[in-house]
């Protein structure tokens, strides 16, 4: 009993924001010690990876044939189990090479991982056995939209409605929290990669130009914009591989960027307009009076909440730390395993 309790004391719990674009890791009582891409490179000829997240991410478009760059999530859930279980030990060990305790007295952790609410249970059984593969002694999962609402201070245990819009990489993710449940929650695979894609078959269609991922979101940082604004007028030369495979750039304005992703946003909208048309009338008060909390890194997408302000005609808000949101949450769920076990998606 004595050494369990001292063992109590190194408590190595985590938190897991597995994201199609990036991953944080929260470890109970230190907040969140790793944020990297979900990225993995593989030597095709030996099936060993070579590098994880940051420094994988560097290799995008550079590799020579046999080095493979692979993204193990898609749509917020796993694509490919092997790789995304490396990418876990990878993560989950250098958080815990971090840590200044001794392993003899670390405990095997507890893992609480942030998933889409639509996933299925197929996807639900891959999280969880790569979690244990990856060496946590129990595994929790935990809807991403009722993190975020954790995350962004929501009460979520209160009666009143909360309305969560949680925009990531793979998926968007529009929920109604009451009670400590989701009341209703839609999911849909559209979200800041799809973003991305839609700048780079913009390039190519109208433009001739081939250009990679790391420039369309670079185009989608600065250019980028889900309402007329003054980024309509501003103009940026992009360098890129024309349709002849000979190195090119061309001039392009941000008013040509919003509507190359008007068909993503409007997708977004419309998802959150059919949430909002479900949800009960008592709750709808509620949403009327505290309004919709972005969160997610594809809600920082340039005036996406006026976007939404002006579809809704409702009042919308960022978190605090959108990029974060998910993660805070699931770290504020460590401290609690009774709010754990009802929240869980288990």
């Amino acid at each position: 009993m004595f050494l369990d309790r001292i063992i109590g004391l190194f408590s190595n719990d985590i938190g897991i924001d597995l994201g199609t674009a990036n991953t944080l890791v929260f470890v109970k009582g230190k907040g969140i010690l790793l944020s990297e891409p979900s990225i993995v490179s593989v030597d095709t000829r030996t099936g060993k990876v070579i590098a994880v997240g940051s420094e994988s991410k560097k290799m995008i478009g550079k590799t020579p044939k046999e080095i493979e760059v692979i993204r193990p999530l898609k749509d917020g859930v796993i694509a490919d189990f092997d790789v995304t279980q490396e990418m876990l030990k990878y993560f989950i060990k250098k958080v815990h090479s971090n840590m200044s305790f001794s392993k003899i007295l670390r405990p095997r952790p507890r893992v609480i991982i942030g998933v889409p609410s639509g996933i299925t249970t197929v996807e639900k059984r891959a999280v969880i056995d790569a979690a244990r593969q990856s060496g946590a002694r129990e595994v929790f999962l935990i809807a991403e939209p009722m993190a975020a609402a954790l995350g962004a201070g929501l009460p979520i245990q209160s009666p009143g409605g909360n309305m969560i819009v949680d925009i990531g990489g793979g998926t968007s993710e529009i929920a109604v929290i009451s009670l400590s449940g989701l009341v209703l929650s839609e999911s849909i695979k559209v979200a800041g990669d799809e973003m991305t894609e839609a700048i780079i078959q913009y390039m190519k269609r109208h433009h001739n130009l081939l250009i990679g991922e790391q420039s369309a979101e670079r185009i989608k940082m600065e250019l980028g914009s889900a309402y007329p604004s003054e980024r309509d007028k501003k103009t940026m030369v992009v360098p890129g591989r024309d349709l002849r495979g000979l190195p090119g750039s061309v001039e392009i304005k941000g008013e040509e960027i919003r509507h190359a992703l008007e068909n993503v946003i409007q997708s977004i909208v419309n998802a959150v307009r059919l949430a909002l048309e479900k949800t009960p009338p008592e709750l709808s008060a509620d949403i009327v009076e505290r309004g919709i909390v972005l969160a997610g890194g594809g809600s920082l997408l340039h005036a996406m909440d006026i976007r939404l302000r002006e579809e809704t005609n409702l009042p919308v808000y960022y978190c605090e730390d959108p990029l974060t949101a998910v993660a805070e949450g699931i770290g504020k769920a460590l401290d609690d395993i009774d709010l754990i076990r009802k929240i869980s998606l288990q």
